[in-house]
């Protein structure tokens, strides 16, 4: 049998993102991957050639600050924080991901 796939669609990693830094407050990379890893019961794996790129960009759109600071193991880490238009874009992709979803619900509902 085939290897599993749980690839996360494109588009989603930000909403995944934002909600957690909404839902837990600032927190660096592992903890984020660690978080999305067990809120989704181990259904999703975000790997770190997807979340960097993914962090860079949204500090860049400025949905999200990062500064340096101290791991609970005492490692240097940049957490990253939810800024005020990171909430708003969360509401927005919240709205998007909900109409994705009615719209594969219809297609997988036509027999």
């Amino acid at each position: 049998m085939g290897r599993q796939k749980n690839d996360i669609l494109q588009g989603t990693l930000a909403l995944l993102v934002l909600k957690a830094l909404h839902s837990k407050g600032p927190m660096h990379g592992y903890g984020l991957t660690t978080h999305i890893h067990e809120q989704s019961f181990d259904l999703l794996r975000i790997e770190e050639g997807s979340l960097y790129p993914a962090l860079h960009r949204m500090e860049q759109d400025g949905w999200v600050r990062s500064q340096w600071g101290v791991t609970e193991k005492g490692r240097r880490a940049r957490f990253y924080a939810l800024t005020q238009s990171g909430q708003e874009q969360l509401v927005r992709e919240r709205e998007s991901w909900t109409r994705l979803t009615k719209g594969v619900a219809r297609i997988l509902r036509e027999a």
